[in-house]
This record gives C-alpha cells, sequence and structure tokens, in this order.
C-alpha cells in the first residue's frame, strides 16, 4: 500500500516531523545563504563570526528570561559530550539520575562509568511514565533531570529538592516547553530539535552556584580532558567563541530560529502557548479515533513538542511507509521502544497548520489501509 496516494489538498506544507533533527525553516536556510561568504570558511574567532555567537547566546538570553548572575555558554559536542564533560567538571561526589526513557539514562551510564566518581542513585520509572523528583537521605551533590524523553514524549518539570546542583538535559524541550531556571544551575540543550538548527553544539544556561562548581573542580587535581574542561568553555563563551572551531552553519540556523521566535511570540510564554495548542489539536484528534491512544496516560505528563500516539488494529510501520512514500516524513516510533505508534515532532518550527493536514492524512491513510 506504499502506493497509495494522499490527496494534494490534505498534505500538508512542510512534511517534516522529525523527532531529531526537527525541520529546518526555508528563511533560516535562505539567512544563511546570505551570510555565508562572511561567515562561512572564516575564523571562528574574528568579529564576523564572534558575532553572529553573540546575536545567539544574546537571544536565548532573552528568549528564555535567564535570570541575573547566570550565564549562556555555548560549547562544541552535543548532549553525549556535554555528558561526559559534566561528569568530569560538575559531579563532585555522586549524582541521582531520574530515568525514564532511552536518553534519560544515558548521562547515568556516563556518570557509573567513571572510577573517580561513587556509584550514582538510578530512579526510574517506566516508559511512558515520568519518575517523582526526590532528595537522598545520605545525600548527592548533582540531581540530573531530563526536561523532555524525546524517546516516549514524556516532559517534567525541572524542581529543586535539596541542595545539589540541579542539572537538567533539556535536548528537545529547550525553547517549547515552560521552565524556571531559578530552579535549575545548568540548563542544556543541544540546537537540531526545538532550535530548528543542525547539531554539533550544545548551549548550557548555567547559574553562579555552577559556576563556582566548575572553577573549584578545574582548580583542584582532578584530571579533565581539554575538549571537555567546563571551565575553558566558560571563558571562551565570554569571549562569544568556542575553544575548537565550531559547526558556523549551525549557529546561525540556531540564531535565526530565536530571533524568529521571538518575532513571533514575544518570549518563551507566548512560544508555550502556541505549543499547548498544537499538543491540545494532536491529542484531541487521538483520543476522538477509535483506532489511536495517546501512549502518555497522564494528560500532564503528556509532552509539548514530541507526541507519541499508539495505534490499534492498524501497522504502525505502514502508516508511516504511506505517508512517507507522500512526503510526509519522519513519524516512526522510537526504535528501542519497541511499540506499534507513531512519533511526531511539534517543535516551535512546526506550525499547527501542518499538524492538522498531518492528522486530517492519517486518517486518509487509515481508512484505506481498512
Amino acid at each position: 500500500m506504499a502506493d497509495l496516494t494522499i490527496p494534494t489538498d490534505l498534505l500538508p506544507a512542510d512534511g517534516r516531523f522529525g523527532c531529531g533533527p526537527s525541520r529546518v525553516p526555508q528563511a533560516a536556510v535562505d539567512e544563511l545563504v546570505r551570510l555565508a561568504p562572511t561567515v562561512l570558511g572564516t575564523s571562528h574567532r574574528q568579529a564576523p563570526v564572534r558575532a553572529e555567537v553573540g546575536r545567539l547566546r544574546a537571544g536565548i538570553r532573552t528568549l528564555l528570561k535567564v535570570p541575573e548572575g547566570y550565564e549562556v555558554l555555548v560549547t562544541v559536542g552535543g548532549a553525549t559530550a556535554f555528558w561526559d564533560a559534566a561528569v568530569f567538571g560538575l559531579i563532585e561526589r555522586r549524582s541521582q539520575h531520574a530515568v525514564f526513557g532511552e536518553f534519560s539514562g544515558k548521562f547515568a551510564t556516563a556518570a557509573a562509568a567513571a572510577p573517580w566518581l561513587e556509584e550514582p542513585v538510578v530512579h526510574r520509572a517506566e516508559p511512558g511514565t515520568r519518575p517523582d523528583i526526590v532528595p537522598v537521605p545520605d545525600g548527592v551533590d548533582v540531581q540530573a533531570l531530563t526536561h523532555n524523553e524525546t524517546s516516549t514524549g514524556v516532559m517534567q518539570e525541572p524542581v529543586r529538592v535539596d541542595d545539589a546542583l540541579v542539572l537538567v538535559d533539556a535536548t528537545s524541550g529547550a525553547g517549547g516547553l515552560p521552565v524556571d531556571l531559578t530552579a535549575v544551575d545548568v540548563y542544556y540543550f543541544s540546537l537540531q530539535k526545538g532550535f530548528a538548527a543542525d547539531g554539533g553544539l550544545t548551549v548550557a544556561v548555567v547559574s553562579p552556584r555552577a559556576l563556582e562548581r566548575i572553577a573549584r573542580i578545574a582548580a583542584s587535581d582532578r584530571y579533565v580532558p581539554a575538549f571537555l574542561d567546563l571551565a575553558t568553555v566558560v571563558d571562551n563563551s565570554r569571549k562569544d567563541q568556542t575553544y575548537n572551531t565550531p559547526a558556523i552553519a549551525t549557529v546561525v540556523l540556531a540564531r535565526a530560529q530565536v530571533e524568529a521566535m521571538l518575532a513571533a511570540h514575544g518570549d518563551l510564554d507566548g512560544v508555550v502557548a502556541q505549543q499547548r495548542r498544537k499538543a491540545d489539536h494532536l491529542y484531541g484528534w487521538a483520543q476522538a479515533r477509535p483506532w489511536a491512544t495517546p501512549f502518555v496516560t497522564d494528560p500532564a505528563a503528556r509532552s509539548l513538542v514530541v507526541a507519541t500516539v499508539d495505534l490499534e488494529g492498524v501497522d504502525a510501520n505502514e502508516v508511516s511507509d504511506v505517508l512517507r512514500a507522500n512526503g510526509i516524513v519522519d513519524t516512526d516510533a522510537y526504535r528501542k521502544l519497541g511499540r506499534n505508534q507513531l512519533r511526531i515532532g511539534m517543535f516551535p518550527a512546526v506550525p499547527l497548520a501542518d499538524l492538522e493536514a498531518l492528522t486530517a492524512s492519517i486518517d486518509h491513510v487509515v481508512a484505506a489501509l481498512g
């Protein structure tokens, strides 16, 4: 049935609904083309590129309403590299990790592999649910949380429950979910999801407490590889540059997206309001179909940026194959979850009109498959 044709009037204007990377708006690509002769293939330590990094940092500060005294850092490498950097440069003795899916477990694995740290405390919840954030009786110095579990479509509000530094992996949540940064010490994210860019860079919003921790560990006798040295990240970010050559295209694309979000919505509150409208449509659509059910049963835990929908009586892989053949791509379930479901990216670059067209197209496909 992959040759089934969806009527043109049902199709979204843009068929990209992936959960990582997300779609990149054409306007951002046009901006990159405009700037290419100035910034591509040039030194990242000179004014043109540093100006782009500075605009990205300033835009994120405005969008996320970053508190006074917090700094916006930019570093080379994605979340995997930042987990290793945190193991070297932010955890002093022991961490606790709230794990509720594939990605929230990776930081815990990295901490467990570090011989200079004590065995981390791992607090797990089943996929599709989220764990309570709790203190540890004998103490930890880092609480490692995840704002949005990309593999399952579960979101969790970061909160502070003890004196530990609160580190939040916001890779797929930043820019689309509400957050009170005063409850967080390190809010870090890659740029290929909510900020509609390519991968390869991480932004971290860092509190004064975390900056002090970074400096203290850097001054100790702990070995830290140069690429993972957060003190170096702090020093370079204050100069609007990175230690290694960054993916300059990613900087420009993300900067363009941040500024487009600010122009369209004013601040994060405005973006979140639009995300709620999109989530209400998609989950409401699923609940109104006899063959579809939101995978996340708790409405409060259903992500505003990644939706997971179980299908019954119809093969989700076949639906995704037909959609792909018609130009609607990356609606497949997360492979390791092993469920008959669709996973749909609803990031800020995806307009409500395209989500409405997507659900109409799925209705058409399911009806045709019988």
